[in-house]
């Protein structure tokens, strides 16, 4: 295996203008070990690169580990604020490029089992962000829990990562029902991750979009595909963003790809009802979940 060339951050992705409103964008996956956290950071790391300001959201909140992928060491995480230790901006930690990471904790039960009332403080504790960024990047859980639900229909986009198992598209769809129905988010961007090649990226988005298309009242957008690469699992065990340790490897690629997609996305769409901080106030419309 021949290694890629290890430069700098200019690796060919800072392609950004000039500075856009703040988009929140949740990254989902109904089914565990898609890859889905491995997408939110790739990603969030690429836009830094890129010369965007971004904000990274652990909102796995009970599993949290973009803080162990990147080399972090937090002392506070949403716990603390939600226990009025600290705000959100006191939280945030500063990653490679400029990236900024809000950490959640790991082996908590009581992060894990969190009323839809503490769900709904951490989204409204974006009000006190005072200089919103350009993106907020949102690693939601595994599932289809009402904190993700809650976290994918308070974002203007929802980011969906399938892989190559049956069980992956049966767990999307089902995250994708119950958001459309119960939520009313009508839009979704499908990431194919650790395919073979392309080709097998834009099978696995047909397979979706036509179930979808069969029995739900949504739109589906091919966002792009992420190769399988040796050089993401070293990454990762280096603990960095393979967009930073190997820039010019397979899967590095497709993450910067997946990043010029979203600078190039329209305006989001117009949801039920106003904003809260950078999320649309919207997460109120399933089951009257209290904001």
């Amino acid at each position: 295996m021949t290694t890629p060339v290890n430069t700098s951050q200019a690796a060919g992705i800072n392609w950004l203008a000039e500075r856009k409103p703040c988009r929140s964008i949740a990254v989902a996956g109904g089914k565990g070990g898609v890859g889905k956290t491995t997408v939110a950071v790739n990603l969030a790391m690429a836009l830094s690169m890129g010369g965007r300001d971004v904000v990274l959201l652990d909102a796995d909140l009970g599993m949290a580990n973009i803080d162990v992928l990147l080399g972090l060491q937090p002392t506070r995480h949403l716990g603390h604020m939600l226990d009025g230790a600290c705000t959100i901006e006191e939280l945030v930690l500063q990653a490679p490029h400029g990236l900024k990471v809000i950490p959640a904790t790991s082996g908590a039960r009581r992060m894990a089992q969190l009323p839809n009332i503490e769900h709904a403080a951490v989204i409204r504790a974006f009000d006190e962000y005072a200089v919103p960024p350009e993106f907020l990047i949102v690693d939601t859980a595994a599932g289809i829990s009402d904190s993700v639900s809650m976290f994918a229909a308070a974002s203007d986009e929802v980011v969906v990562v399938v892989c190559d198992e049956p069980a992956s598209l049966t767990d999307a769809y089902a995250l994708i029902k119950v958001l459309s129905r119960e939520f009313g988010v009508g839009r979704f961007r499908v990431v194919a991750n650790m395919v073979r090649h392309a080709q097998e990226g834009r099978q696995l988005f047909e397979k979706l979009s036509r179930v979808t298309g069969r029995f739900l009242d949504v739109s589906l957008d091919f966002m792009g595909m992420v190769p399988h690469d040796e050089y993401l699992r070293q990454a990762i065990r280096r603990q960095a963003a393979v967009v930073e340790a190997w820039p010019s490897s397979r899967s590095a690629v497709g993450f910067k790809n997946l990043a010029r997609a979203v600078d190039t996305w329209g305006e989001p769409e117009p949801r039920a009802q106003g904003r809260i901080g950078f999320f649309a106030d919207r997460a109120s419309m399933g089951g009257g979940l209290p904001l």
